[in-house]
């Protein structure tokens, strides 16, 4: 509502403006960006899975965990990471002009990273594994007689794989798909750094340069279009359709065994996401966070912008947990289709993109933050300036509304393993709901309340367009202060802001790759690749 109201508050010549010189440019080359990442994390995603459930080769079972890991990795930093490598300055370019003695740009041809296609390529390396989880998860679970039916009927691997796994899998896939669509929508640091005109991109200079709220507003309204259409094809892509499961845990197909050359192959198939993804970008960091650390010693700023993270990622975690449990507890308890649509009216906001969210949240905090201020003044005589807006609380509401459905997805999973004879039996003791919601669930379901501390903490931490729009002046992040030195050219100043903020990524991925770990922690009869199932968007039904 609120962006509608701001939108409508704009004159005709900035709505002309903006649908003539605005609307057209950023709609195609969002809709290219979305295109191109949605072909090559399917392609990634969907092929290294079946590599590694189908098939045996040398090192299948540590890809299958590294395959992971490029989901510490923010889609901002892995962009101003391959610029310093390609760009014309770089060391690969400098090492070609060294080796074949050209002199200039002039003297040979190298694609440039800053474009749409190397946009693609950034989003699509960091973004596959939302794929790759999802599809791998539904891969390991199908059962071996529908595989081994289709083998002695004569189906070759690319049959089996085409008419028998990928169908199956669909619903995991088209869930795993928008997710990733749904990031790509939501960056704003890779795909201004090279050079792409997004809808994110135009909200942020529209508002920021152009100081034209209204305008950021339009703009934003039809991003929360593409969100729905988004969103719709998903359904859409789903239907009906779900998979099932025996009740006790199936059996799996045996994989087939890869030798020599295919062997090989399957291996540096699997590999190469994880090198573009993650181990490139994390070796550059860590030397130029270890060599300007030795040089110059940890600068007065990272600690400042550390600990204003930790502050804002922790208020933000405390909220969003309790609001978490309210939601998962009321669908337990409060049996009903208005509870459960209430439920994920509240968790769809992660669906929203930062920017958008910036956006819609500034005027009803200013609102609030003006009331506040004339409350105070008018009682004390003292103005107190803006409470919200200036503290930073602005922030902290943004990432509660943002979050909200990994804690309450993740909360309402580990609830759910909770047998209902226990409510009952509370019940007939005489106790209230909120003495069963404190003395029985969230004991019960504190592995699921670590993991979705652990989750949210860390995209906080993480999250770029929200904070740099609703941040107070001179307040830096660690994502901010990247994005700030980035913007200056010297990207090596902000890398040790940057491993800091991969390091604290590492957390979530390491959790879930020891939870897919034989001998992991997990229900019974249950595989551990069903972790990867949980969905945090709130897209999935329940």
């Amino acid at each position: 509502m609120s962006l509608a109201l701001i939108a409508l508050g704009g004159d005709a010549s900035t709505l002309e403006h903006v649908a003539r010189n605005v609307l057209p440019d950023a709609m195609a080359q969002t809709a290219m960006l979305l295109a191109g990442v949605a072909v090559l994390v399917s392609v990634v995603g969907v092929g290294t899975a079946w590599l590694v459930t189908a098939y045996r080769f040398p090192g299948r079972g540590a890809l299958a965990m590294a395959l992971i890991l490029p989901l510490a990795m923010p889609a901002y930093i892995v962009a101003y990471v391959y610029v310093e490598i390609l760009e014309p300055l770089g060391p690969v370019q400098g090492g070609l002009r060294a080796l074949f003695g050209w002199r200039s740009r002039a003297d040979y041809w190298f694609p440039e990273i800053r474009s749409l296609p190397g946009a693609v390529l950034v989003l699509g390396f960091v973004l596959y594994p939302y794929v790759y989880m999802t599809a791998r998860a539904l891969f390991s679970v199908q059962s071996a007689n529908l595989i081994e039916v289709a083998r002695t009927l004569g189906a070759r691997p690319w049959e089996l794989f085409r008419a028998v796994a990928l169908p199956l899998a669909r619903p995991a896939l088209a869930l795993g798909l928008s997710l990733a669509l749904l990031e790509t929508l939501n960056d704003i640091g890779a795909s201004e750094y090279l050079g792409v005109r997004t809808l994110t991109v135009s909200i942020y200079t529209t508002w920021v340069n152009r100081n034209s709220l209204e305008g950021a507003a339009q703009i934003a309204c039809v991003m929360l279009a593409v969100v729905a259409v988004i969103l719709w094809l998903e359904r859409r892509a789903r239907g009906a359709r779900g998979f099932t499961a025996s009740v006790k845990r199936p059996r799996q197909a045996t994989p087939l065994a890869l030798s020599g050359g295919a062997g090989f192959a399957a291996a540096l198939a699997c590999a190469l996401p994880v090198v573009v993804g993650f181990a490139i970008p994390a070796a550059l960091l860590v030397r130029e966070a270890v060599s300007r650390t030795l040089r110059k010693g940890v600068p007065a700023e990272f600690w400042h912008a550390l600990g204003l993270t930790l502050a804002y990622a922790a208020a933000a975690t405390c909220l969003v947990l309790v609001l978490g449990a309210v939601v998962a507890a009321a669908v337990r308890m409060v049996r009903g289709r208005k509870v459960a649509a209430l439920a994920r009216v509240a968790s769809l906001g992660y669906a929203m993109p930062g920017t958008v969210l910036a956006v819609g949240l500034l005027t009803p905090l200013a609102t609030v933050d003006n009331a506040l201020a004339n409350a105070i003044r008018a009682m004390t005589g003292v103005s107190p300036g803006l409470i919200l807006t200036g503290s930073g609380a602005a922030v902290v509401v943004a990432y509660t509304v943002r979050f909200l459905g990994i804690a309450a997805g993740g909360i309402e999973s580990g609830m759910s393993r909770i047998s209902t004879h226990m409510d009952d039996a509370a019940r007939t003791l005489g106790r209230r709901p909120g003495e069963i919601l404190r003395l029985i669930h969230l004991p019960l379901a504190r592995p699921a309340l670590a993991s979705a501390a652990l989750l949210v903490f860390v995209d906080a931490m993480k999250e770029l367009p929200a904070t740099l729009l609703l941040r107070p002046l001179n307040a830096d992040t660690l994502a901010t202060a990247v994005y700030a030195q980035a913007a200056r050219g010297v990207f090596e100043d902000g890398a040790l802001a940057a491993l800091a903020i991969v390091l604290a990524g590492l957390a979530p991925v390491l959790l879930m790759l020891r939870l897919s770990a034989p001998g992991g922690q997990r229900g019974p009869a249950e595989p551990a690749e069903a972790f990867a199932l949980e969905d945090p968007s709130g897209l999935a039904p329940r």
